[in-house]
C-alpha cells in the first residue's frame, strides 16, 4: 500500500476568521483547507470528504473506523481528541486519542463508514 507524505497545519484561530479553527493539508502541488466553528475533528471530516472522491484517505486516528469524539471531547481542546470505541463497551478516558496521531490500530475508512460505525457503537453501548 503506497502512501503520500503530506503536511498538515492547524490553527486554533484561523487568520481569516479568528472564531474558527482551520486545517491546511498540503501534498505534491495540492492544497486543501477546512474551517469549522469549533472542532478540529469536524474540519478533518471536511478535508476527508474532499479527498475521498480522489481515492485518498488519511491515516490517522481521526480517520479511523472506530474513532469518534463525544460532545465533551469536541468542546475540550477544540475537538483534537476523540475516543477509540469498542462495540458493547462505553468509552473511557483511557480510550482518548489525538486525532492527528497514527498507530498500528488505525483503520482508515470513508467518513460515511466511520459515522456508521459510531451509530452501531451507540446502539451496542446501550444494551
Amino acid at each position: 500500500m503506497g502512501g503520500i507524505v503530506a503536511r498538515l497545519t492547524s490553527w486554533e484561530e484561523a487568520p481569516e476568521q479568528r472564531e474558527n479553527v482551520k486545517l491546511r493539508l498540503e501534498f505534491n502541488d495540492e492544497v486543501f483547507e477546512a474551517l469549522h466553528e469549533s472542532s478540529f475533528f469536524h474540519a478533518l471530516l471536511e478535508l476527508r470528504r474532499r479527498l475521498e472522491p480522489k481515492g485518498m484517505m488519511l491515516v490517522c486516528y481521526g480517520a479511523s473506523e472506530n474513532v469518534f469524539p463525544s460532545g465533551m471531547a469536541v468542546n475540550m481542546g477544540n475537538g483534537g481528541k476523540a475516543y477509540r470505541l469498542t462495540l458493547g463497551r462505553p468509552a473511557l478516558m483511557a480510550d482518548l486519542v489525538d486525532i492527528f496521531d497514527t498507530g498500528p490500530d488505525v483503520v482508515p475508512v470513508s467518513v460515511e463508514k466511520q459515522e456508521a460505525f459510531f451509530q452501531t457503537w451507540l446502539r451496542s453501548a446501550r444494551k
